[in-house]
This record gives structure tokens, sequence and C-alpha cells, in this order.
């Protein structure tokens, strides 16, 4: 569907003839770097309050961070050249790849996998897979991860949606907008991420109804990576190489010192939000979610797969054979005497 996709044009062209980074009058070279206030983007929450990627980038350079609340805009900035590099979820990845012809950015690490999953309210008399018909169920965005695999689970299980014919409503609401009429009761259920789903279980009287790790080989399937724009790549990708180390090392730190990291992700979320999460919800999403550097990249090309087929993709299946460049990560890997990833 065309509203899926971004307006490319102009804004592609200024990626090109924009400089890819920023420098200040004392030679400061500048990075712009987004991310979201989602849990899944925690590595660069806990880098932010650690001071981890400027202790690695090291003096000579300025982390100038922007962020967003949607992969779209992320998008947007980064064609209009304003953003160097981001934490994005997989389909706005594959949008802005291939509405740029392959040429606007590259995939250079995973961030998260897991996370994600379909929670019905308790009193909309849901107990079984049936029991969908007639519902409105809610995605966060048109044509966005979640909303692409809730349409693609409903129609392998049979079901048509309303607007082909059919009695199950998926209907494309903010994440806040979805807590407010779950609980409200003007819809059913809703296809989202954490930690809103942890939110609609613990605040909307929800329950987990379909936890979308069990439809993925090994429970593991991309959820956030790292996105850089082809020309900051080219350009300075030595600079790229010391954030994926960074990135990396948080990984580790995370993973290993749960409770502390934690603490400093609510308080960037607050910092950002204006409150924090109660510390249940945040530890129930975070018992569905992994951080991770694998970008796991068969289940990126799977996402693709199913957004191709409901129609976000265009005419032509997509050849995302150039969106990876994982080169840079895998000689972070080796030195480290960690498992390279394979290379798509």
């Amino acid at each position: 569907m065309k509203d899926t996709f971004f307006f490319v044009g102009l804004l592609f062209l200024l990626l090109f003839t924009s400089c890819s980074t920023k420098q200040d009058a004392d030679d400061t070279l500048i990075i712009r770097a987004g991310h979201f206030p989602d849990i899944v983007h925690a590595q660069a929450m806990v880098g932010k309050a650690r001071s981890t990627f400027k202790e690695k980038l090291g003096p000579g350079v300025t982390i100038d961070w922007k962020l967003f609340n949607a992969g779209p805009s992320a998008i947007e900035a980064l064609f209009a050249g304003e953003l160097d590099l981001t934490y994005i979820g997989p389909n706005p990845a594959i949008n802005g790849y291939l509405k740029s012809g392959g040429k606007a950015l590259r995939i250079v690490c995973g961030a998260a996998s897991g996370g994600a999953g379909l929670v019905v309210r308790n009193d909309a008399g849901i107990r079984s897979t049936d029991d969908l018909h007639g519902k409105k169920i809610a995605t966060p965005q048109l044509g966005n991860t979640q909303d692409v695999a809730c349409r693609n689970w409903l129609k392998g299980n049979g079901f048509i949606l309303t607007e082909k014919g059919g009695d199950v409503q998926v209907i494309p609401i903010s994440n806040p907008d979805q807590l407010t009429l779950f609980i409200t009761g003007e819809i059913d259920a809703a296809w989202t991420k954490e930690p809103w789903v942890a939110r609609l279980i613990n605040q909307g009287n929800g329950k987990m109804f379909l936890d979308e790790r069990n439809l993925w080989p090994d429970r593991k399937f991309v959820t956030a990576h790292i996105i850089v724009s082809t020309a900051f790549l080219q350009k300075h990708p030595h600079l790229v190489q010391q954030w994926i180390e960074a990135h990396v090392e948080l990984t580790d730190w995370i993973n290993s010192n749960p409770s502390e990291a934690r603490t400093l992700i609510n308080s960037e979320i607050k910092k950002i939000t204006g409150k924090e999460l109660p510390a249940k919800i945040l530890d129930d999403a975070f018992s569905r979610t992994t951080l991770t550097y694998d970008p796991i990249v068969p289940s990126l090309i799977t996402s693709a797969g199913w957004a191709f087929e409901a129609g976000f993709l265009g005419k032509q299946r997509p050849d995302l054979s150039s969106i990876y460049d994982l080169s840079l990560l895998n000689d972070v890997l080796v030195q480290k005497n960690y498992e390279p990833i394979p290379v798509p």
C-alpha cells in the first residue's frame, strides 16, 4: 500500500548531496545517532547513561542523540542526511532500503530478539483461536513489523480481514492509544511489542494469548537492529566499528547485570517520557526479550516475504541481497574470540 512507504525523491537526493556527518568549528566530528524509548533499544539508553559510546569513540567525536517514536520518522531523517545511524525495527529498515534502490542504508548489527506477541482482554471471550472471529485486533502501525506478523498469522489460520470481506478487523493504533482502548473495551486484542505487551497485561486486564517467539525457530527473531547510512559507513568505517564494539560490550554488560541495567534503562525512559515504568512491568517485559548483537538474518528475510505477500513491498519480491554489511561486526567478534555471524 502506497501510504506505508515514504516519499523519497527529494529526500533521497539530499542524502547524497549533503554531508553524512557534521563537523563543528573546532573540527570535532558530530555523529547523529537515533533510538526510541523502547527496551529493545536498551543498549542505546544504557550506553548514553554510562557514556560507553562517548568513551569508545574518543574525545574527537561528539554524539548528537536524536529520539524517535516510530521507524518511518527515523528513516525520513536518514534519507534527509540528518541521521547517521539508528536503532530501529526490521520492517522500517526493509522499506527504507527498498525505496532507496538498496543505496541508503545497511544493517550492521543486531540489537534485540523477541519481545512481541498477541495480548487479549480477559473479558473479551477469547479462549481459542476460533474466538478471534468478529474481533478487533490493534497493531502499532500499518505495515510495521508487528502488523505484518499479525496479518500473516491470521492468514495462516484461515482468517479473512474485514477489508477483504472477512470478520476480523486489524486496526493500526499507536501503542499508548492501544492501552487506552484496551482498558475501555473498544479493542479486543493487540499484537504489539514490549514494554506494551507487559503494560497491556499488567495495566489493561490482558493476558498473553500468543508469544511470538513460539512462531520462530529456536524462539529467535529480530525485533531491533542497528542501521547505518551507506554514506557514513563508507566515509567512517572505523567509527562504525567502534560503535559496534561498544554495542557488543553493552549487550554483554546488560545481560550480566540485569538489575543495575534495568535501573539505568528506567531512568532514561523517565528522562524521555517523563515517567518511569513500574518495576513489575519492566521485569515482565524483559522476561520475553533478549538483547543481542546477532541480527538473526533468516527472520528478517522471512518477515520481508510476509510483508510482500501482504502487499506492502510492491509488485516484485524484494531483493535484499545487499541490505547487510556484517563485516565490521564480525571483525569485532573475532577480536573478542566470539563466534562470527554467518554472512548472508
